[in-house]
C-alpha cells in the first residue's frame, strides 16, 4: 500500500480523513467518560468504550484515504498497527494504561528509527518525507537530528503526563497538545533551515 503511485485527493477531505478519527474518539470521549458499560458481565469505563469505538473508525479512515488517493505512507500503517494493537490490549485486559502508552510507543519508534538512520549518516526522514520538502543532505541531517529529539520529548512527556495527570486532561493533551506541540516545532525547524533549502533564493 505505501508502493502506489498517489492520486490526488481533495486536501480538505484528506484532513478529515487524517484527523477525523482522533477528533472523534475526543467527542466521543466528551460524551461518555462518566459512564459505565456492561458487556459480557465485565464492566467497562467510558473511555475503554471510546477506544474500542475509535479503532474500526481510524481502519476506515485510511481504508478511504487508501481508496481515493491509492497510497498510504508508512507511518500511517504503522500507527495503525500500534493503534489496533494497543487498543485490543486495552479492550482485552480492560485497562486504559495500555491505550495511553500507545502514544509513548509511536514517538519512542519513531526517535529510535531516526537515531538508527543517524547512526548510519543517513536521513530516513529524507527518505519519508524528500518529496515533499527539497532540501539538501546535510539540512536533512540537522532535522533529523532535532526531530529525533523531540519524539524523545514528546515520548517522556506522555509517560509523565499519563502517569502523573487525570485521564481526562491526557485526553486533551493527546488529542491537541503534542500534535500542536510537533507541528510548531516541525514548523520552526523548518523554517530555520531555509538556507539547506534547494533553489530556496529562486523566485
Amino acid at each position: 500500500m505505501a508502493d502506489k503511485p498517489e492520486k490526488d485527493v481533495n486536501p480538505l477531505i484528506k484532513q478529515v480523513l487524517e484527523l477525523g478519527p482522533t477528533i472523534v474518539f475526543f467527542l466521543i470521549y466528551l460524551k461518555i467518560k462518566d459512564e459505565t458499560y456492561a458487556f459480557g458481565g465485565t464492566q467497562y469505563s467510558g473511555f475503554i468504550v471510546a477506544t474500542i469505538v475509535f479503532v474500526p473508525i481510524l481502519l476506515a479512515a485510511m481504508a478511504a484515504l487508501w481508496h481515493l488517493s491509492g497510497r498510504l505512507s508508512r507511518m500511517q500503517i504503522f500507527t495503525a498497527v500500534i493503534v489496533v494493537f494497543f487498543g485490543g490490549l486495552t479492550a482485552w485486559f480492560n485497562d486504559e494504561r495500555f491505550f495511553k502508552m500507545k502514544t509513548t510507543m509511536v514517538y519512542g519508534v519513531f526517535a529510535l528509527l531516526l537515531g538508527i538512520g543517524l547512526l548510519q549518516r543517513k536521513s530516513y526522514l529524507a527518505f519519508v518525507m524528500g518529496e515533499l520538502i527539497p532540501m539538501e543532505h546535510e539540512g536533512w541531517m540537522i532535522l533529523t537530528r532535532r526531530l529525533c529529539l523531540g519524539f524523545t520529548l514528546l515520548a517522556v512527556a506522555n509517560e509523565i503526563v499519563w502517569r502523573t495527570m487525570s485521564t481526562d486532561l491526557w485526553v486533551k493533551i493527546e488529542t491537541f497538545g503534542f500534535p500542536l506541540a510537533l507541528f510548531a516545532f516541525l514548523w520552526w525547524q523548518i523554517t530555520s533551515l531555509q538556507k539547506y533549502m534547494i533553489n530556496a533564493d529562486e523566485t
